[in-house]
């Protein structure tokens, strides 16, 4: 039985209300007779806009956001081929690095600022086309027909495995609501409790942003705007691998136009060789992440693992140990512990058949 949180929001809203009275009429007392109803109207005004705006408004708004933040974002990144050419490119990547985080650190300061919210998955499919761009107007021309066509297809895949592992169903589970005692309670057909199941379908684990249980629930990926579940687990797996391969990809095409602008004289009229190169750095970054997150992944396959489960052991009695003394009682140190690890050829085969 899990209660139903409906409550917390209501007290908060209750709260929040209470405040904007107390403010409206701390400023009411302040103002000459004729003036203290302008601001309340305005304040009323101001609040409602951002309620009755439809969920395709706000999409539309967040969408519009994560494109200003990737064009910021990648026309930043045109200082370090600008300004360090000479440099070896570790040097160039650490700056680009340093960029990076910098540009972050100031989007996230001016979201804050401003009170809007940018789209994950949104910024993702920008940053995506804003590569393709890139590399039909300035790396295409330097490769190969046959390389010109692996990429655009590897592209084209990555864009149809994106919408859907953000369209999948990681494995919600179905919850029934009780009016009475005001609580809810899990569809006892729905989590799969029979023997002949497997573990990561009895593995039911409650997610936060989505407000919902997953079967197999390992995480919630923001770049994709979904939980990563029992159903979908493959399928992020395989588009975090084509992410990569892409990425790859693109860096060796890239990596001409690049040799090629260090024997150019005149690099102040080469916009879009720079662009070239401070996408490939910004690529090989990428990798770099992305495969140690991929060989994480793996490594918790193959151990039967889930990412919550890792850093949340502690809220689950199955993976923990309470160590005690000869006559039976408990001391406070708990060790961790892994029922469903039955070896990697097994935990292999178990996902491999979902």
């Amino acid at each position: 039985m899990v209660p139903k949180r409906s409550w917390a929001l209501d007290a908060r809203c209750k709260l929040w209300k209470l405040l904007l009275d107390q403010s409206i009429l701390a400023y009411q007392t302040q103002q000459p007779e004729g003036k203290r109803e302008n601001f309340p109207q305005m304040l009323k005004l101001g609040s409602g806009f951002g309620r009755n705006r439809s969920p395709w408004q706000n999409s539309i708004a967040r969408s519009a956001i994560s494109c200003i933040l990737v064009v910021i974002t990648q026309f930043s990144l045109l200082i370090v081929p600008r300004c360090f050419s000479s440099l070896p490119l570790t040097a160039q990547l650490f700056l680009s690095g340093v960029v990076l985080v910098f540009v972050a650190g100031v989007g996230k300061l001016c979201k804050r600022l401003l009170r809007v919210r940018a789209s994950a998955p949104a910024f993702v499919f920008f940053t995506v086309l804003f590569v393709w761009a890139v590399y039909l107007a300035a790396v295409r021309p330097a490769i190969s027909p046959l390389g010109d066509i692996l990429l655009n297809g590897e592209l084209i895949l990555l864009a149809i495995g994106f919408f859907s592992i953000m369209s999948s169903d990681p494995g919600f589970v179905k919850v029934a609501w009780s009016n009475q005692d005001n609580t809810m309670e899990l569809d006892s057909s729905a989590i799969g409790l029979c023997s002949t199941q497997t573990s990561m379908e009895r593995r039911v684990r409650f997610c936060k942003t989505c407000d919902a249980f997953v079967r197999g629930y390992d995480h919630h990926c923001p770049a994709f705007g979904n939980c990563i579940g029992q159903e979908n687990h493959l399928l992020f797996i395989v588009l975090l691998g084509g992410f990569i391969a892409v990425e790859i990809s693109y860096v060796i095409s890239a990596h001409e136009v690049a040799r090629n602008f260090q024997s150019l004289s005149d690099r102040e009229n080469n916009l879009k060789e720079r662009f070239a190169i401070s996408t490939m750095l910004f690529s090989i970054i990428q990798v770099t992440w992305q495969l140690v997150f991929l060989a994480w992944h793996v490594y918790c396959i193959c151990f039967n693992i889930k990412t919550d489960e890792w850093i949340n052991w502690r809220k689950y009695p199955e993976f923990q140990i309470v160590s005690q003394n000869s006559t039976g009682e408990s001391f406070g140190d708990m060790k961790f512990t892994n029922p469903y690890d039955r070896g990697i050829l097994c935990s292999l085969k178990e996902f491999l058949s979902i």
